[in-house]
């Protein structure tokens, strides 16, 4: 009887797992592989602030200073699966001057390892406005 309860336990959780999986992203489709940032959209690695991580692939920063504003990485490699919210992120300047525009400019950490960076988007007002509360950082 032991055994089959772990087996409808551990099935239950598979199910989960897919329902969970199956659940569209509340940002929409992820922008275009390589995407960046326009040239006044940039923000800058010191006017990073807090984050919060929507999913497995896509991670929330908060810019403060001149571009303020909701930025959406887009990794994908999966680094942010065992990752949460209050995990500390870290962010390494590969361009000069902190300044990130591009993928290419920045490498995330994660409690996983490091995040290959796939897209980055500035998120616009009205999409900040229409994410549910525990995804605003």
């Amino acid at each position: 009887m032991r055994f089959a309860t772990i087996a409808l336990t551990a099935c239950a959780a598979g199910v989960a797992t897919l329902a969970f999986a199956a659940t569209p992203s509340p940002l929409g489709p992820p922008p275009a592989s390589g995407a960046g940032l326009p040239e006044g959209q940039c923000m800058i690695l010191r006017d990073v602030g807090n984050h919060t991580v929507v999913d497995k692939n896509t991670l929330l920063v908060e810019a403060v200073g001149k571009n303020r504003g909701l930025y959406r990485f887009t990794m994908t490699n999966g680094c942010l699966a065992s990752a949460i919210s209050s995990d500390p992120i870290g962010m390494s300047q590969v361009s000069r001057g902190g300044v990130i525009c591009k993928p290419r400019d920045v490498t995330l950490h994660a409690r996983s390892g490091l995040c290959a960076v796939d897209s980055i988007a500035r998120l616009a007002p009205e999409e900040v406005a229409a994410l549910p509360r525990k995804l605003k950082p």
